[in-house]
């Protein structure tokens, strides 16, 4: 089945950049099958749509607001993931679940989706994840991974060679 990974967020606001700083990790360390296409959708908005038509499967990784402390984790699957338009100030505050909203309305959402991710400590300006976020980073890993796994993907650990 086709499948989209999708990182999002904003790489100059700290753990706003999770989902990217993720998509570089997965690229770094692993092989993928050719069904499965890893997208580094940073602020994109409505421009991932295309990203998104005719993949059966998409896993977002982005930081999320759980209202719960800083590096909390949370998956969420299909029609729990939100979708609907929010009242924006500027084009450049369009998020996922704007972009999942005009996904439903055009008909093009995926039959499966997940989204993994982490509430973040500090959106601040800066590159660099905040501590607690970079200590839990590879638990983060871990669930994209084992989501991956329970979708039947295999993918296989890239081997250091000297």
């Amino acid at each position: 089945m086709k499948t989209a990974i999708v990182g999002i967020g904003n790489l100059l606001m700290q753990d706003d950049g999770l989902g990217i700083h993720a998509i570089q990790r997965l690229q770094r360390d692993y092989h993928f099958p050719e069904y499965v296409e890893l997208i580094d959708g940073g602020t994109m908005g409505l421009d991932l749509l295309p990203f998104i038509e005719g993949n059966e499967r998409v896993l977002f990784i982005d930081a999320i607001n759980l209202g719960k402390d800083p590096g909390t984790m949370g998956i969420l699957e299909g029609d729990d993931i939100p979708a609907f338009f929010s009242k924006k100030i500027s084009v450049h505050q369009v998020g996922l679940p704007d972009m999942l909203c005009a996904a439903n309305l055009m008909g093009i959402t995926p039959s499966e989706m997940c989204l993994v991710g982490m509430q973040p400590k500090s959106l601040a300006t800066c590159a660099e994840l905040s501590d607690v976020i970079s200590d839990r980073f590879d638990h983060l890993i871990q669930q994209i991974l084992n989501r991956l796994s329970d979708w039947q993907i295999v993918i296989r650990a890239k081997t250091c060679t000297v």
